[in-house]
């Protein structure tokens, strides 16, 4: 808008007041006009004037009764019922009327009709915000109806719509002629551009009703370039958060599928619910239909996903036996495969709420050969891990003193035992049966709301119940549990545990500023075990034990200012212990402990590992030292170093290897006196730039397990980031050794304007191969982003073998990219 300069004084001041009065036929002493403004009020006949202001006519934010009018201006005249008012281009009239907003060199106002009309530079706001530009504009009372002139408008969603004539034919109705709309910016700080995505047609209908936009004859510009034409076409009305219609495809080339284009098409049943239809079409395969529901109750959500197809596997194949693997080869009979992906989430009035997912999958290879996007999420109380579905369902019980949690849950993995030498279309996969079922498991915790003993008490309860059909050893089983010889055909341990735990902690300062934290823990397990393998000569086992702990944790916060904007904080830590030894029977096995991640968070905990099943006990003496050095609110570096050390080795943590069981290895790095070196560093260097790393050493300084990840922005767009991860526990190298190294790269990079380069990858560096990476070309204005490319796939678990091929991404603002939210309902 033009700053409008300060009108004349002294006579025009005069000559406007006193037009006021006139219009309004009212003393000029009842006027409130400290300022050069014309307030005008349609009058009422005079047997109808009301004895006091209703409802209707109670004056809005601005102060304006619904039908008054406030008009600014260098000069105003009335002339019967209508109201002239001029100005100039540079102090253009600025009228007040019905919420909106009008601004033009030359307004006038019918006060019986209630009819505005505007033209030179005329500007209309309404009251959501949105302004229309017009060389001259007529609206009528109550704004139903009008028409505009070289129409300029910005819609609520940053999108432009320009058209030479306007007519709103009713309160639902627009239609426009020769239109021209984008979802792009206009203009820059260099002024007036090209708009890198737009709609030109002959005719646009904007339906309220229909909540769309209608358009006739289109012609769809890139860069102004035609590149295509429709005789028809709609999207929704700039006011839709969901409407139905057809999303952006999808277009993809992977050698064992051909060619793929899914097509999405969202079906809006109400604000509520709404279907997604997205069927993959092949070239080379049959379709693969996929279908989503979404509804959202009162108090809760239910997604459910699914695909279908019928058609034969395919893959990379040792059909004639001579050892090499033929390519994207058709095999087998036409069957039905399919998958299901639901969960539901509940949150109704109280402390309850309860949820469940249900995860299923004909085929352990159809999510890698159909490419199905996201299909390990974390959507329940329990997460499946990754290529593992999980069905369970669960409810919870939260207040602020007492939680309380009931599950049970079943899994499917999707991971490969045993990989095939020639072609991983052959792999062994892990069998569902030596999967337990979990039902139930229960978990609560409890604390007094005051003080107990000057400080904090925590209760703590578990139970669960797990049964296997099939036989499972290692890690699961103890080594000496393992019988000798074939296990085939063996049942599968079940196991039953009930576990209650007491923690008491109180804080202390001293004067000094050093924080002592004395602690107590008691914790009582009762397991029974039943199939234990024949080879012990026993079936069934029931053992309970118990431990108590007490010790200290002690801190000393040093802090140093360094500058007006720097400071160090330097915060020695330690943490003494003693508790009874651990009863570590090796009857028990360990179902929830297998994996430990050591780092400086667990490090001081009484139970450094993530369940129940492995506990520690004895002396115990654990130090560490944290370093914070920050610049400003945004930059700042941390370092962290700690070690826990023990009384006795506990060789219950040491596991066989698995390429020589007679050898035994520490994966926990908490088998031995000394614990593995802790190391955790995080650095901020800037409000672009950020990173950290975490490892864990042993006393010679060889790493066991590290990764580090740093991200970083530079220019306005371009970003990367960059991982890299390793695990080198395992000492002894074969073919069932997992150890592991990665680096994974993600970047975009723009060389020039709007075009730039997108590169994602993963490399092995154990078996010196990349496993996936794409390189592709985009183009972003940040209204329109498209991105071609080629990938390769080579990962030893894809059942099709090394895949490569082209993708196509393209996301259109306001018209919506190749996904939807997914939690966008009301």
């Amino acid at each position: 808008m033009t700053n409008r300069r300060l009108p004349r004084m002294g006579a025009l001041r005069l000559r406007l007041l006193t037009g006021a009065a006139l219009v309004i036929g009212a003393p000029l002493s009842q006027l409130a006009l400290p300022q050069l403004a014309l307030a005008q009020e349609a009058p009422a006949p005079a047997a109808a004037q009301p004895k006091a202001q209703t409802t209707a006519q109670a004056p809005g934010a601005d102060g304006l009764t619904p039908d008054a009018v406030f008009i600014d201006a260098d000069s105003a005249q009335r002339d019967g019922d209508v109201v002239s008012a001029h100005g100039s281009a540079e102090d253009r009239v600025f009228a007040r009327f019905q919420d909106h907003s009008l601004r033009a060199q030359d307004v006038t106002y019918d006060l019986q009709k209630r009819i505005a009309t505007a033209s030179g530079d005329a500007e209309l706001t309404a009251p959501d915000g949105s302004v229309v530009h017009a060389s001259r504009i007529e609206l009528d009372s109550d704004l139903k109806a009008g028409v505009a002139v070289d129409l300029a408008t910005r819609l609520s969603n940053g999108a432009s719509l320009m058209a030479a004539t306007a007519v709103r034919r009713s309160e639902t109705v627009s239609e426009l002629n020769s239109v021209i709309f984008t979802p792009c910016p206009i203009c820059d700080a260099n002024g007036p551009k090209t708009p890198s995505v737009s709609i030109q047609a002959e005719k646009a209908v904007q339906n309220e009703e229909l909540r769309a936009i209608l358009y006739r004859n289109v012609v769809f510009r890139l860069g102004g370039v035609p590149v295509f034409y429709l005789p028809a076409f709609a999207h929704p009305d700039p006011s839709v958060d969901r409407a139905s219609g057809f999303l952006v495809p999808t277009v993809d080339y992977e050698a064992g599928r051909g060619f793929s284009l899914e097509v999405p098409y969202l079906r809006v049943v109400s604000p509520s619910e709404d279907w997604l239809f997205s069927p993959q079409f092949n070239t080379k395969v049959a379709p693969l239909m996929n279908v989503q529901w979404r509804r959202r109750f009162t108090d809760g959500t239910i997604v459910a996903r699914g695909g279908y197809t019928y058609g034969r596997s395919f893959g990379d194949f040792d059909l004639d036996g001579d050892g090499h693997a033929e390519s994207n080869v058709r095999f087998g009979d036409r069957t039905s495969r399919s998958y299901l992906l639901a969960h539901g989430t509940f949150d109704p009035d109280g402390a309850w709420r309860w949820g469940f997912t249900a995860e299923r999958v004909s085929d352990k290879t159809l999510f890698d050969r159909y490419d199905v996007r996201d299909a390990y999420q974390d959507n329940g109380l329990y997460y499946g891990d990754s290529r593992r579905l999980i069905s369970q369902i669960y409810a919870e019980r939260q207040t602020t003193r007492s939680y309380l949690s009931v599950a049970a849950f079943t899994l499917q993995s999707l991971r490969v035992a045993e990989i095939n030498p020639i072609t991983p279309a052959l792999n062994v996969f892990e069998d569902d049966h030596t999967l337990p079922l979990v039902a139930p498991l229960i978990e609560a915790r409890w604390e007094p709301e005051g003080p107990v003993f000057g400080g904090r008490l925590r209760l703590r309860g578990s139970a669960v119940a797990l049964t296997r059909q099939a036989y499972v050893g290692f890690p699961t089983l103890s080594p000496e549990l393992i019988p000798p010889g074939p296990t085939e055909g063996l049942p599968g341990v079940d196991s039953r545990r009930v576990t209650g735990q007491a923690e008491w902690r109180r804080t202390l300062i001293s004067p000094l500023g050093v924080r002592w934290e004395p602690f107590v823990d008691l914790r009582a397990d009762f397991y029974s075990v039943g199939d234990l393998p024949p080879s012990l000569g026993i079936d069934d086992v029931n053992h309970a034990r118990a431990r108590t702990s007490a010790g200290v944790d002690i801190s000393y916060p040093l802090y140093r200012r360094l500058s007006a904007s720097s400071d160090l904080i330097l915060e020695p830590m330690a943490q003494l212990s003693i508790s009874n030894k651990a009863d570590l029977d090796p009857r028990i096995p360990n179902e929830d402990s297998q994996v430990t991640e050591l780092d400086h968070l667990s490090l001081f905990r009484i139970d450094r590992f993530p369940g129940y099943d492995l506990l520690e006990g004895g002396l115990r003496f654990t130090a560490g030292a944290r370093a914070t050095l920050r610049w400003d609110e945004v930059r700042s570096a941390s370092l962290f170093i700690g070690r826990s050390m023990r009384a006795d080795d506990l060789d219950e943590f040491l596991t066989p290897i698995p390429d020589d069981p007679t050898r035994l290895y520490d994966p926990s790095g908490l088998a031995h006196r000394t614990s593995d070196w802790v190391v955790h560093a995080t650095f901020n260097p800037s409000d672009r730039m950020r990173g950290w790393f975490h490892a864990t050493l042993d006393g010679a300084g060889e790493i066991h397990r590290a990764e580090a990840t740093v991200d970083g922005r530079w220019g306005r767009r371009n970003l990367a980031s960059v991982s890299y991860i390793v695990d080198r526990s395992n000492p002894l190298a074969g073919p069932l050794n997992r150890n592991y190294e990665f680096v994974q790269l993600s970047a975009n990079q723009f060389i020039w304007g709007n075009w730039g380069v997108a590169v994602n990858g993963i490399a092995d560096l154990e078996r010196d191969i990349i496993t996936r990476s794409e390189v592709g070309v985009l183009f972003d204005d940040d209204c329109f982003r498209i991105e071609v490319g080629w990938r390769r796939d080579n990962t030893r678990v894809r059942p099709t073998g090394p895949a490569e091929g082209v993708y196509l991404r393209l996301n259109l603002a306001t018209f919506g990219g190749s996904g939807y939210d997914r939690d966008n309902m009301r």
